[in-house]
């Protein structure tokens, strides 16, 4: 099983600037290829408490600061975005990196780069199936012909740059929607699925009706599952419990506050992280734990990537964080 790090860039809450924020985030990346950690991801928002509106810039100064650690987005909104830009922004990161970037895609949870860049939401699932179709032919034909509806045809004009990778990897990202699961199986993408609370193994219906689409469209190899879940490590899990908190209470009440969510409450975010709930909070042992009951309950997971976003905690504790990941839990699970 890969172990990796997603993260939203989170404006430091800790008197940080930015421009300082962005240095530990690459500090982060450096660390986490450093100690053995499989993936960073960057995911993309457009919203003021985060910095990652441009997750591949992010990742391109990354790729030039590291060896191993596969670079990603988590994820690309692609129904706002344009597929030939975010292909050759990714063909980029390859090429500096060596063949470690990946891209993953999905509709966004948030909506404001809908009205940012000028795309009707009401077209939200058209878009995004349309956009992808186009990213997935970018892959493997240099000279593009292709044609749709939202913008105009491609009549074998070439997409430079070609990546290291013979294929661009593309992953799904999705959350509890069937139809997104059914998708990404009848297309024989790799799928991430966002666990961000209840019971880890109420998805497994949805995986499983991934997997069925996957074996339908008669696709070779096997079905790839990820998750992306909240998580944090500590040396101890009462540690990680009073380090993880407060920014999972801010973040919850202001977000919450805006989609009508009941209020959280402390007692609440432990249940939480308890064995046979969703959120990778705790010690080692205890993270290693519970991402072998993610593999247990959904028949199979590839690799599980804490969403541990960074300017919530310190610097410090999101460091010893990442540490902890590489070199304590990946042993435990690998």
């Amino acid at each position: 099983m890969q172990v990796g790090i997603d993260s939203f860039v989170v404006v430091s809450r800790f008197g940080e600037t930015a421009a300082q924020r962005a240095q530990n985030l690459l500090a982060e990346i450096e660390l986490a290829d450093q100690t053995g950690v499989d993936l960073f991801g960057i995911g993309e928002h457009h919203r003021q408490e985060y910095l990652a509106s441009s997750p591949a810039i992010f990742l391109a100064a990354a790729a030039s600061r590291t060896e191993k650690i596969r670079l990603a987005s988590a994820v690309t909104v692609l129904s706002s975005d344009d597929p030939i830009r975010i292909f050759q922004d990714f063909a980029t990161i390859d090429l500096i990196s060596n063949g470690r970037a990946e891209i993953v895609v999905g509709r966004g949870s948030f909506i404001e780069s809908y009205p940012l860049f000028g795309f009707d939401l009401n077209q939200y699932d058209e878009l995004f199936a349309e956009k992808l179709d186009l990213l997935l032919e970018l892959r493997t034909q240099t000279k593009v012909y292709w044609e749709g509806k939202f913008r105009a045809p491609l009549t074998g004009q070439p997409v430079y740059p070609r990546p290291v990778q013979e294929v661009l990897p593309v992953r799904l990202g999705v959350g509890g929607t069937p139809n997104s699961f059914a998708r990404a199986g009848l297309l024989g993408l790799p799928l991430t699925v966002a666990i961000i609370g209840g019971e880890p193994h109420r998805f497994r219906p949805l995986v499983d009706h991934y997997r069925a689409a996957w074996q339908r469209a008669g696709h070779a190899g096997t079905p790839d599952v990820g998750i992306h879940g909240l998580g944090f490590v500590a040396d101890t899990t009462e540690q990680a419990i009073e380090q993880y908190w407060p920014m999972y209470e801010e973040v919850y009440t202001r977000i919450g506050g805006e989609r009508g969510w009941g209020p959280i409450s402390k007692q609440g975010f432990v249940a939480q992280c308890s064995p046979t709930s969703a959120f990778l909070v705790g010690d080692p042992e205890t993270v290693a734990a519970k991402m072998k009951y993610y593999d247990e309950v959904l028949g199979g997971v590839s690799r599980v990537s804490l969403h541990m976003s960074g300017g919530g905690v310190t610097h410090a504790q999101q460091m010893r964080a990442i540490e902890l990941l590489g070199t304590r839990v990946k042993p435990l699970v690998a």
